[in-house]
């Protein structure tokens, strides 16, 4: 029996961003964000890496400021938004690399292909949320994915040599969440 108490924090996604950026014709890196986010990180008895992490992304909302490119990364050619509306991850793992580093380890799951990502990550920080909706805390995560490992294969070749769009995809987290609060 785990007696072991965990503390659940809801990612506040109006305070979340999920971004990323990709080259395009191999000289530039175009980037984009995903405007919708939920899900929950568990935290131990004690202190503020988490034991548990659990995201659900709303694929239809990316925006790269450009609105044919979104509507062309929503379609079958990318993440085919219709059968595939929702990116996961669940984490599998975590490792503390002191008191506020960890790497956060899980399965990524996107167009319905699933593969291990790991994150570096690193406590933001804490504390009381100033509307009285209890604690908050807040991480910094990075990784990349080659894209074409979840079915992102899409591209073009360019006349002078090389692909219109890079197979690394860069990956930053800003995240906040707020947990209920706790008893004195």
């Amino acid at each position: 029996m785990n007696t072991t108490a965990t503390r659940v924090y809801t990612i506040d996604a109006k305070h979340t961003s999920i971004g990323f950026s990709v080259r395009h014709l191999m000289i530039a890196k175009v980037r984009g964000t995903f405007g919708t986010v939920a899900g929950t990180i568990e935290l131990g008895e004690s202190g503020l890496i988490p034991t548990a992490v659990n995201a659900e992304i709303d694929i239809a909302s990316i925006d790269t400021r450009e609105a044919q490119r979104d509507a062309h990364l929503r379609s079958p050619d990318f993440f085919h938004v219709e059968q595939h509306p929702v990116m996961r991850f669940t984490s599998t793992g975590i490792e503390a690399e002191g008191d506020s580093r960890f790497r956060l380890t899980g399965e990524l799951e996107i167009r319905g292909a699933k593969n291990t990502v790991t994150f570096e990550a690193e406590v933001g920080g804490h504390g009381p949320d100033p509307f009285g909706q209890g604690q908050r805390v807040a991480y910094e995560a990075k990784t990349k994915i080659k894209r074409s490992e979840f079915g992102l294969t899409y591209n073009s070749v360019l006349e002078a040599g090389g692909v219109a769009i890079g197979d690394d995809v860069e990956i930053t987290l800003d995240v906040e969440a707020v947990g209920a609060a706790t008893a004195a």
